[in-house]
């Protein structure tokens, strides 16, 4: 634990220098991306301060305390009185060290370099037609009135809707404090069984819908050189292939090295639509690297919730029963609509308490 907080330490110190750095105050993006992690890590590093001075202290007080009590030479009454508020002193600086230690724990385990980024979230309508599209858009107004909630502010990145009315696929960020840690979760098979409107017998049907939770790469973050780069234009086009716009403002990009390709039509500007189009790309490259990067670790890793496979089935929401069950904890709900309203703390918070728990026990 400690050579982990002396890391942190060090590397707070280094971004104390870096933002007086005029170099870095010359670069906007630089300095706004260390400035903010020496946010992310200011509440850690005053803590661990606090216990290498409780811990000095201790060592210095059990010293005088040692010197005192074989000095012949000293006052046998002052002695006593010394040695009675040394021994107060240290009873009380022994009783808040340990304190002070689990809370310094508690934070390590909650530190995640990621928590305070921005996101991007992908909801993508799977099997079922209709419906899923329908509860795809069921999910987006979900997530963004739960981002209200919290204070956090919403962006539409692009869209596809079907002939439906619901989204084939949505992607949207997400900027505020602590939206990473909170939002990761998501990412995975939302499964839903309700009776569509158009089902005369009342059959229950079972749909899909799949989510992407990304954390936003900054330029800072990886470089993307433009030569590995492919941008293509059209035309906008709506549901069912009507012309948006009569102007070629669409855009869609390919990262030729991974295949990845990004697509936004969203904006009238051509410019607007690169941008946004840039933002989920250099995300979406990003994930990709780190998530090669730790393929071999979570094989073998025992703090993760669920597999952390896109492809699993993390909750289903069951509209005949109202209730909503998260399969990797266990967990079910039955406030359905207030969930569905954007009331997700109580499933979120449950998840943490559990990766937590994991993680701890990883820890023994």
């Amino acid at each position: 634990m400690f050579g982990a907080l002396e890391t942190r330490l060090k590397r707070y110190e280094e971004l104390e220098r870096l933002i007086t750095d005029p170099k870095v105050i010359a670069d906007s993006s630089a300095y706004q991306r260390y400035t903010k992690e020496l946010a992310s890590l200011r509440n850690i590093v005053s803590k661990y301060r606090e216990y290498k001075k409780i811990d000095a202290e201790i060592y210095e007080l059990e010293a005088l305390v040692t010197k005192k009590t074989h000095d012949a030479s000293s006052d046998a009454s002052a002695d006593a009185e010394f040695a009675e508020m040394a021994k107060e002193e240290l009873s009380g600086l022994k009783k808040k060290r340990p304190e002070l230690e689990k809370k310094i724990e508690d934070l390590l385990l909650e530190d995640d370099p990621r928590a305070d980024k921005n996101i991007i979230v992908e909801i993508r309508a799977g099997t079922g037609g209709r419906e899923a599209s329908l509860f795809a858009t069921d999910l987006f107004r979900m997530y963004s009135k739960y981002a209200t909630g919290q204070g956090w502010k919403v962006e539409m990145l692009s869209s596809s809707m079907s002939e439906a009315g619901g989204f084939k696929e949505v992607v949207f960020g997400i900027e505020g404090n602590g939206v990473y840690r909170k939002m990761k979760f998501e990412s995975g098979v939302h499964r839903v069984q309700r009776v569509p409107v158009t089902e005369a017998s009342g059959r229950v049907h079972t749909s899909t819908v799949s989510v992407a939770v990304l954390p936003e790469a900054e330029e800072v973050d990886i470089k993307i050189d433009p030569k590995d780069l492919r941008v293509d234009v059209f035309r906008s086009s709506g549901a069912g292939g009507q012309s948006v716009n009569t102007a070629d403002s669409a855009v869609r990009i390919t990262h030729i090295p991974t295949g990845i390709v990004v697509q936004c039509q969203d904006e009238r500007s051509q410019l607007k639509n690169k941008n946004k189009a840039m933002k989920v790309l250099r995300a979406r490259v990003m994930d990709k690297a780190v998530t090669e990067q730790q393929q071999e670790i979570a094989r073998e890793r025992k703090t993760q919730i669920g597999t952390g496979e896109r492809s699993e089935k993390i909750r289903t929401y069951n509209y005949p029963d109202r209730r909503i069950t998260d399969h990797r904890i266990g967990l079910t709900v039955h406030n359905f609509e207030s969930v569905l309203e954007g009331d997700l703390e109580e499933i979120i918070m449950a998840l943490l308490k559990q990766e937590k728990d994991l993680k701890l026990k990883g820890a023994k």
